[in-house]
Protein backbone atom coordinates (compact mmCIF):
# COMPACT_ATOMS: atom_id res chain seq x y z
CA UNK A 1 0.00 0.00 0.00
CA UNK A 2 1.30 3.50 -0.93
CA UNK A 3 2.30 5.85 1.80
CA UNK A 4 -0.67 8.27 2.43
CA UNK A 5 0.15 12.10 2.29
CA UNK A 6 -0.19 14.52 4.51
CA UNK A 7 -2.59 17.05 3.21
CA UNK A 8 -2.03 20.32 1.65
CA UNK A 9 -2.88 23.34 2.65
CA UNK A 10 -3.77 26.66 0.31
CA UNK A 11 -3.01 29.92 2.01
CA UNK A 12 -6.49 30.74 2.57
CA UNK A 13 -6.81 27.33 4.17
CA UNK A 14 -3.77 28.12 6.69
CA UNK A 15 -5.43 31.46 7.40
CA UNK A 16 -9.14 29.93 8.50
CA UNK A 17 -7.47 26.95 10.45
CA UNK A 18 -8.72 27.39 13.88
CA UNK A 19 -6.24 26.47 16.94
CA UNK A 20 -7.18 26.04 20.27
CA UNK A 21 -4.75 28.17 22.52
CA UNK A 22 -3.91 28.93 26.21
CA UNK A 23 -5.21 32.15 26.91
CA UNK A 24 -2.13 33.05 29.35
CA UNK A 25 -2.80 36.58 31.10
CA UNK A 26 -0.68 38.98 33.29
CA UNK A 27 3.13 37.97 33.50
CA UNK A 28 2.08 34.39 31.41
CA UNK A 29 0.57 36.43 28.92
CA UNK A 30 3.64 39.57 28.44
CA UNK A 31 6.35 36.57 28.16
CA UNK A 32 4.67 33.77 26.45
CA UNK A 33 1.33 35.43 24.49
CA UNK A 34 -1.48 32.96 23.28
CA UNK A 35 0.70 29.70 22.66
CA UNK A 36 -1.22 26.81 20.86
CA UNK A 37 -2.17 23.75 23.21
CA UNK A 38 -0.17 21.11 21.40
CA UNK A 39 3.20 20.97 20.55
CA UNK A 40 6.24 21.03 22.44
CA UNK A 41 8.01 23.39 24.72
CA UNK A 42 11.80 22.71 25.72
CA UNK A 43 13.26 24.11 28.95
CA UNK A 44 16.44 23.96 30.20
CA UNK A 45 19.21 25.30 32.87
CA UNK A 46 21.80 24.92 35.19
CA UNK A 47 20.99 23.83 38.48
CA UNK A 48 20.16 25.95 41.13
CA UNK A 49 18.86 28.68 39.02
CA UNK A 50 14.75 27.98 39.56
CA UNK A 51 14.10 25.84 36.74
CA UNK A 52 12.03 23.01 38.73
CA UNK A 53 10.13 25.95 40.99
CA UNK A 54 9.26 27.48 37.41
CA UNK A 55 8.39 24.74 35.90
CA UNK A 56 6.03 24.13 38.88
CA UNK A 57 4.64 27.32 38.28
CA UNK A 58 3.99 26.34 34.75
CA UNK A 59 2.08 23.46 35.81
CA UNK A 60 -0.03 24.84 38.04
CA UNK A 61 -1.03 27.72 35.29
CA UNK A 62 -1.82 24.99 32.80
CA UNK A 63 -4.30 23.54 35.27
CA UNK A 64 -6.24 26.17 34.75
CA UNK A 65 -7.08 24.97 31.21
CA UNK A 66 -6.55 20.98 31.55
CA UNK A 67 -4.92 17.99 33.16
CA UNK A 68 -1.20 18.05 33.54
CA UNK A 69 0.96 14.95 34.13
CA UNK A 70 4.46 15.27 35.29
CA UNK A 71 7.08 12.53 34.69
CA UNK A 72 9.53 12.91 37.59
CA UNK A 73 12.37 10.95 35.65
CA UNK A 74 15.39 12.36 37.53
CA UNK A 75 13.90 13.03 40.78
CA UNK A 76 11.20 11.06 41.00
CA UNK A 77 8.71 11.36 44.29
CA UNK A 78 12.08 12.48 46.56
CA UNK A 79 11.91 14.69 49.64
CA UNK A 80 13.19 17.98 47.27
CA UNK A 81 10.40 17.38 44.54
CA UNK A 82 7.58 17.12 47.92
CA UNK A 83 9.20 20.50 49.42
CA UNK A 84 8.57 22.04 45.60
CA UNK A 85 5.01 20.75 45.61
CA UNK A 86 4.24 22.09 48.95
CA UNK A 87 6.44 25.48 48.22
CA UNK A 88 4.31 26.42 45.64
CA UNK A 89 0.32 24.87 46.51
CA UNK A 90 -0.23 22.31 44.12
CA UNK A 91 -3.05 21.05 46.21
CA UNK A 92 -4.93 24.00 44.73
CA UNK A 93 -4.91 22.10 41.83
CA UNK A 94 -5.48 18.51 43.39
CA UNK A 95 -7.80 17.19 40.26
CA UNK A 96 -6.11 18.78 37.66
CA UNK A 97 -2.23 17.91 38.44
CA UNK A 98 -0.07 14.53 39.04
CA UNK A 99 3.00 13.45 40.00
CA UNK A 100 4.60 10.31 38.16
CA UNK A 101 7.60 8.60 40.26
CA UNK A 102 9.92 8.35 37.29
CA UNK A 103 7.42 6.59 35.34
CA UNK A 104 9.57 4.78 31.93
CA UNK A 105 8.51 6.55 28.35
CA UNK A 106 6.88 3.01 27.18
CA UNK A 107 3.96 3.09 30.20
CA UNK A 108 4.31 6.81 29.86
CA UNK A 109 3.27 6.67 26.28
CA UNK A 110 0.41 3.90 27.19
CA UNK A 111 -0.86 6.00 29.70
CA UNK A 112 -0.62 9.28 26.84
CA UNK A 113 -2.73 7.31 24.49
CA UNK A 114 -5.80 6.35 26.79
CA UNK A 115 -9.11 8.11 25.42
CA UNK A 116 -9.62 10.98 27.79
CA UNK A 117 -5.88 11.46 28.68
CA UNK A 118 -4.27 14.85 30.27
CA UNK A 119 -3.24 17.37 27.60
CA UNK A 120 -0.59 18.44 29.06
CA UNK A 121 2.75 16.55 29.79
CA UNK A 122 6.01 17.54 31.76
CA UNK A 123 9.08 15.05 31.47
CA UNK A 124 11.86 15.63 33.13
CA UNK A 125 14.61 15.36 32.39
CA UNK A 126 14.94 15.04 28.44
CA UNK A 127 18.52 13.57 29.53
CA UNK A 128 17.05 10.10 31.30
CA UNK A 129 14.53 9.82 28.40
CA UNK A 130 17.18 7.91 26.32
CA UNK A 131 15.95 8.77 23.31
CA UNK A 132 17.88 9.72 20.16
CA UNK A 133 17.14 12.07 17.16
CA UNK A 134 14.91 9.82 15.49
CA UNK A 135 12.98 8.50 18.89
CA UNK A 136 12.09 11.92 20.26
CA UNK A 137 11.39 12.90 16.73
CA UNK A 138 9.15 9.49 16.61
CA UNK A 139 7.54 10.25 20.16
CA UNK A 140 6.07 13.99 19.33
CA UNK A 141 4.80 13.08 16.47
CA UNK A 142 3.17 9.88 18.19
CA UNK A 143 1.55 12.75 20.40
CA UNK A 144 1.35 15.96 18.28
CA UNK A 145 -1.97 16.25 19.46
CA UNK A 146 -0.63 17.22 23.23
CA UNK A 147 1.32 19.54 24.54
CA UNK A 148 4.96 18.45 25.66
CA UNK A 149 7.15 20.13 28.20
CA UNK A 150 10.85 18.54 28.23
CA UNK A 151 12.57 19.56 31.14
CA UNK A 152 16.60 19.60 30.22
CA UNK A 153 19.85 19.81 32.01
CA UNK A 154 22.21 22.14 30.64
CA UNK A 155 25.54 22.73 29.21
CA UNK A 156 26.94 26.33 30.33
CA UNK A 157 24.33 28.33 28.29
CA UNK A 158 23.14 25.01 26.23
CA UNK A 159 20.75 21.98 26.54
CA UNK A 160 23.20 19.34 27.46
CA UNK A 161 23.99 16.86 24.57
CA UNK A 162 23.32 16.77 20.87
CA UNK A 163 19.73 15.22 21.18
CA UNK A 164 18.62 17.63 23.60
CA UNK A 165 20.17 20.82 21.99
CA UNK A 166 18.40 19.64 18.62
CA UNK A 167 15.40 19.17 20.45
CA UNK A 168 15.31 22.47 21.59
CA UNK A 169 15.60 23.96 18.34
CA UNK A 170 12.54 21.83 16.99
CA UNK A 171 10.86 23.55 20.28
CA UNK A 172 7.87 25.15 19.60
CA UNK A 173 8.66 27.67 22.61
CA UNK A 174 11.91 27.45 24.07
CA UNK A 175 12.76 28.73 27.28
CA UNK A 176 16.21 29.22 29.23
CA UNK A 177 15.97 29.40 32.72
CA UNK A 178 18.90 31.42 34.45
CA UNK A 179 19.17 33.19 37.72
CA UNK A 180 15.56 33.06 38.45
CA UNK A 181 14.25 34.20 35.14
CA UNK A 182 12.66 32.56 32.72
CA UNK A 183 13.74 33.93 29.09
CA UNK A 184 11.24 33.54 26.00
CA UNK A 185 13.47 32.31 23.39
CA UNK A 186 10.85 31.84 20.56
CA UNK A 187 8.27 31.62 18.89
CA UNK A 188 5.54 32.71 20.85
CA UNK A 189 5.69 36.18 22.79
CA UNK A 190 8.40 38.34 22.50
CA UNK A 191 11.76 37.04 22.07
CA UNK A 192 13.96 38.50 25.43
CA UNK A 193 11.06 39.10 27.77
CA UNK A 194 11.50 36.85 30.79
CA UNK A 195 9.40 35.62 33.75
CA UNK A 196 10.42 36.18 37.27
CA UNK A 197 10.41 32.99 38.94
CA UNK A 198 11.91 34.08 41.96
CA UNK A 199 12.35 37.92 43.12
CA UNK A 200 14.89 37.79 45.48
CA UNK A 201 16.54 35.27 43.85
CA UNK A 202 16.61 36.98 41.19
CA UNK A 203 18.18 40.37 42.44
CA UNK A 204 20.45 38.87 43.92
CA UNK A 205 22.00 36.89 40.86
CA UNK A 206 21.57 39.55 39.08
CA UNK A 207 22.56 42.30 41.49
CA UNK A 208 19.62 44.33 39.48
CA UNK A 209 17.76 46.54 41.68
CA UNK A 210 14.86 47.36 40.01
CA UNK A 211 11.51 46.28 40.27
CA UNK A 212 10.92 42.47 39.68
CA UNK A 213 7.37 40.98 39.14
CA UNK A 214 6.76 37.39 40.12
CA UNK A 215 3.95 35.04 39.99
CA UNK A 216 2.62 35.66 43.42
CA UNK A 217 2.97 39.60 42.83
CA UNK A 218 1.47 38.89 39.08
CA UNK A 219 -1.63 37.11 40.72
CA UNK A 220 -2.00 40.53 43.11
CA UNK A 221 -1.59 42.75 40.61
CA UNK A 222 -4.55 41.22 38.81
CA UNK A 223 -7.08 39.80 41.33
Amino acid sequence: MAERLKRAYSPSEVEGLKRKKLEFSGEWGRVFGEPEMCGVWFVWGASGNGKTSFVMQLCKELARFGKVVYDSLEEGVSQSMVNTIKRHGMTDVNRRFTLLDGEKIEDLEKRMSRPRSAQFWVIDSFQYTGFNASQYLDFVERHHKKLIIFVSQADGNKPKGRTAEGAMYDATQKIHIKGFRAYNNGRSGEIGDYFTIYTEGARKYWGDQRKEVDNEESNELNN
